[in-house]
């Protein structure tokens, strides 16, 4: 009776010992006061304590309070021997003189303090106590995510609602992502109060990606499947090109006889449907449907034919239209190119003629109006030399390649030995005379 008695005084009332022996030599250290746990799992619950007295008892209790701050006893022991409340003996386990305490399987209703007392009796009796926060949690399932509307949204016309679920998990924390990075709040996202839902309005072309909810607590993260929302809009960027003929600008030239194949284009979900529309004797006609357009040249009466391609998106209800030329000639398009640079090569040859011109037209009146009959002086010899070296690279290269290879004239041009042999000849004979 007296063993119950003093039983009862450490089981409930555990604030003596709380304040017993603080500045003793009993010391009891826990690796953390705070300790993430998972559902269905084992946690231990680590204590360490030591002490600089001889012993003679070493007393362990385990307490457990839980909301609303309710106390329980779960076991103690004296030396070597355990003694649990029976309610809890096949889930807490204590092996002294091992202080720590074992919990398994842990529950969503284990959540809570823990609180361990160790006391030690000698020649006095020394006690120390140390407080564990424990919090239990269930792992997140892989997260789900429902889209509204299933079939889509036009662009600047209707919103997407993005939803994540999960079927299991405490304390989730959703994050949404697009192309694996993360969403924030902008005009155009806007999230619910906890975050599971997504909200695109109005959505437009840039807000098409791959969307994935990501799902986390303290214990574990998942990621959902990658989500494409249907967005639909265009026709944007309507071109019209073509596998043949010479483009510039929105008129193509081809060769007489030729066929071409022109092709339309634009960007747009769903595709658009396609008519090609012919101008002719101020009135116009749909002479096909479809991206392409064929055109047997050899068979066109016309020199010059005004046509359009249409583009129509039928379910954003828009549409768009170019309008191109095709010119049909019998020049043939190589020539049409290279006359550009024959025009250049002429403007070369008629510069190089006006220079010798003016060249001989300085020399005649030099030697006309020099005021020194005599012996030529220094200045007319330097001209006579300058004349005679143009003549002779021009005459020589001239003859000697052709006007056409002339241009070229590096390759065919006569070395410099060659020329300095040929304006001497005709210059020195000159001066003696």
């Amino acid at each position: 009776m007296l063993f119950l008695k003093l039983f009862r005084i450490k089981v409930f009332s555990p604030t003596f010992y709380l304040y017993a022996g603080i500045c003793s030599a009993l010391k009891l250290t826990v690796p953390s006061h705070t300790i993430q746990g998972i559902e269905g799992k084992p946690l231990n619950l680590a204590v360490d304590y030591n002490f600089n007295i001889t012993a003679s008892e070493i007393q362990i209790i385990w307490l457990f309070e839980g909301p609303p701050t309710t106390l329980k006893y779960l076991l103690s022991s004296v030396n070597q021997s355990v003694v649990p409340d029976l309610e809890y003996q096949q889930k807490f386990t204590l092996i002294p003189p091992n202080a720590s305490l074992m919990i398994n399987p842990l529950h969503i209703s284990d959540e809570g303090n823990y609180i361990v007392k160790v006391n030690v009796r000698g020649n006095e009796t020394i006690a120390a106590s140390q407080k564990i926060q424990v919090a239990v949690d269930v792992p997140v399932t892989e997260p789900i995510v429902h889209t509204q509307p299933s079939s889509g949204a036009v662009e600047y016309v209707g919103n997407i609602t993005l939803t994540c679920t999960v079927r299991k998990g405490t304390r989730v924390a959703y994050q949404w992502m697009k192309n694996g990075k993360p969403i924030h709040a902008s005009p155009s996202y806007t999230f619910s109060s906890n975050n599971d839902t997504l909200l695109i309005v109005p959505v437009v072309k840039e807000d098409i990606g791959n969307y994935s909810c990501l799902a986390t607590n303290p214990v574990s993260v998942m990621e959902s499947e990658i989500i494409t929302p249907i967005i639909y809009y265009g026709p944007y960027g309507l071109t019209v090109n073509s596998d043949k003929g010479l483009k510039v600008g929105e008129v193509f030239t081809i060769d007489v006889g030729e066929d071409i194949l022109f092709d339309c284009s634009a960007d747009s979900n769903p595709p658009n449907t396609y008519s090609w529309i012919q101008r002719a004797d101020n009135a116009t006609y749909v002479i096909k449907y479809g991206p392409h357009l064929e055109i047997p040249s050899g068979k066109v009466t016309q020199r010059t034919i005004d046509y359009m391609c249409c583009a129509y998106n039928n379910v954003t209800g828009k549409r768009d239209e170019t309008h191109f030329t095709v010119i049909i000639t019998s020049v043939g398009l190589e020539k049409l190119a290279q006359k550009g640079k024959s025009l250049s090569s002429l403007a070369v040859i008629t510069g190089i003629s006006l220079f010798l011109m003016l060249s001989m037209t300085l020399l005649f009146l030099w030697k006309r109006y020099q005021p020194y009959k005599g012996r030529p002086d220094l200045l007319t010899w330097f001209m006579h030399m300058v004349l005679l070296w143009t003549l002779s690279s021009f005459s020589t290269s001239f003859l000697k390649c052709g006007a056409q290879n002339w241009m070229q004239y590096s390759s065919c041009r006569l070395t410099k030995a060659e020329q300095s042999r040929r304006m001497t000849s005709w210059v020195l004979p000159k001066m003696h005379r």
